[in-house]
């Protein structure tokens, strides 16, 4: 199970995988460790918050 909501936010948003990589610039099988609770870099996790729209501050609420 992942330890993280972002494949919840990103559905949410009804964006696909491949449609959040392109615009975080980054892979899809980044996204796909992120998503099981792989972890990963500060600047990755700001590039996502970013290509989502949210603020730096839902960090949290996005990578628990």
């Amino acid at each position: 199970m992942s330890t993280n909501s972002l494949r919840e936010i990103r559905e949410s948003f009804l964006m696909s995988k491949a449609e959040l990589a392109k615009m975080a610039n980054l892979s899809v099988e980044t996204l796909t460790r992120i998503e099981h609770g792989k972890p990963c870099r500060v600047e990755t996790k700001r590039k996502i918050l970013i290509a989502l729209g949210l603020k730096l501050s839902d960090r949290d609420r996005v990578f628990h």
